[in-house]
């Protein structure tokens, strides 16, 4: 057997170093261009997504963006492409970088786009504004210059990442950073000028860049993106989101609402349209999709009877119907640090036993039993299983035997009339069984000797 440790290194450098993806991959808002860091408006009934334009070339390392994109929708399901509505060009001060923004409607009725924009002058990444009479412009520059820049007193470690909020007494709130240093202002009534002091919110936990402002039922909520250990790999992110009574806080933090992503960026707005909560962010589903070529996604956010809110269920690419994994919530009793679970439901179909291009599940260097599992809020009527397995001939491989077992409210037991849990390679293994209902669905995997095992994907039927 070839040992593992050398491979192990060899992913996590690779996760370092290229647009490996190894999480779940939600289907995009559109294929026809790579777009990220998006913002969201709702204007009467229609729903607004303003996203960057991601325009790097294959293989490519580093950001290319160089324009915005709006898209329209009255049914959050399907959108329309407005075109490119706001350019780097649009700034006469600016360089280059069309990095993240957000629109906000102005008492005068006019919409303010205020961006992170490469200026031409000292310092590097500014936030500038442009204004337009309708949420799809045109638009043009508000200043002349920028609004947040290097030489702005208390300005953050990077100026990047702008999101405004409007309270109900009609005052605006800018909020922007990134490396740890997030900021908050008072903005004018004429939205294109501070009020007062710059300040650092406090209690804002693990909070990387990406921050995105709103109110519900009289409580503050503000979501960003966070890189640290306890809820992503290494140099990916998840979403981490806390609460106030104030819009400039003291905040208190609240938990996870978004898993780490399949790029290793993550970048949430969350948004209320026509009764329904959502949360919309980029991966790299598209297909030739990565890290600097990401795409847009939406899906429902729900929150619980304390004002809390549920984590998000990434719902996956292609769902092969009947699938009740996408709305499931997997758990495991072991991942290896350097594969992940969110893989196991992401929709995608291997080409292969070896085929990781869409992540794995794996439990090397454990031996013996190990289990993968679903979870849903509500009991599903189950009958039929099916599991792809993960070899990659460095000590993972093929299991000794598998078990599908369910909770029947009290313990995990076997499902009743299994046809077999296969352990075949290069194909879904099915296991038909009595339909059992319920809350959990556990698969148990027995390794060969000398190894561990792996998961590709994992599908559950009603």
């Amino acid at each position: 057997m070839r040992r593992r440790w050398a491979a192990a290194i060899a992913m996590a450098l690779l996760l370092l170093l290229t647009d490996a993806r190894p999480a779940l991959a939600g289907a995009p808002i559109t294929t026809a261009i790579y777009t990220a860091d998006p913002a969201a408006l709702v204007v009467g009934d229609t729903l607004y997504l303003y996203t960057g334009h991601d325009e790097a070339p294959t293989g490519g390392t580093n950001f290319v963006m160089r324009d915005w994109h709006v898209f329209s929708s009255t049914d959050a399901a399907t959108f329309t492409d407005q075109g490119a509505r706001l350019a780097v060009s649009n700034f006469a001060w600016a360089g280059a970088d069309a990095w993240a923004g957000e629109v906000e409607r102005g008492a005068d009725g006019r919409y303010y786009w205020y961006t992170s924009v490469n200026g031409n002058g000292p310092g590097w990444m500014n936030i500038g504004v442009a204004v337009g009479n309708s949420p799809t412009g045109p638009f043009t520059d508000a200043i002349g210059g920028p609004l947040i820049s290097d030489s702005t007193p208390d300005s953050a470690p990077l100026n990047i990442d702008p999101t405004v909020f409007t309270d109900d007494d009609g005052q605006v709130y800018l909020y922007w950073g990134s490396y740890y240093g997030l900021r908050a202002a008072r903005l004018n009534a004429d939205m294109t000028s501070i009020n007062g002091s710059i300040i650092t919110p406090s209690g804002v936990s693990n909070f990387w860049e990406a921050p995105w402002m709103f109110k519900r039922n009289g409580v503050y909520y503000l979501a960003y993106a966070a890189n640290d250990a306890g809820c992503s790999q290494p140099n990916y992110a998840c979403v981490r989101y806390a609460t106030a009574s104030d819009p400039l806080g003291p905040w208190t933090h609240r938990g996870v609402v978004l898993d780490q992503v399949s790029s290793t960026t993550n970048h949430p707005a969350i948004i209320e349209f026509k009764g329904q909560w959502y949360m919309v962010y980029h991966n790299a589903a598209a297909p030739g999709g990565g890290n600097f070529r990401r795409s847009v996604t939406i899906d429902k956010l729900y929150f619980n009877a304390d004002g809390t809110m549920q984590k998000v269920v990434q719902t996956g690419g292609p769902v092969t119907p009947g699938n009740l994994a996408a709305s499931a919530t997997p758990s495991t009793s072991y991942v290896s640090p350097w594969e992940t679970l969110g893989a196991i439901k992401d929709g995608y179909t291997p080409a292969n036993s070896q085929d990781h291009s869409h992540g794995a599940y794996g439990n090397w260097n454990h031996q013996g039993s190990e289990w993968i599992e679903y979870q849903w809020p509500t009991a599903q009527t189950i009958r039929r299983s099916e599991v792809y397995w993960f070899d990659d001939n460095l000590g993972i491989d093929l299991p000794a035997s598998c078990q599908v077992q369910f909770w029947n409210g009290s313990a995990y037991v076997n499902v009743p009339g299994s046809s077999g849990c296969g352990v075949a390679a290069n194909t879904f293994n099915a296991a038909t069984f009595t339909p059992v209902s319920t809350t959990r669905l556990r698969l148990s995997i027995t390794s060969r000797s000398g190894y561990s095992t792996g998961v590709l994907e994992w599908r559950a039927f009603s």
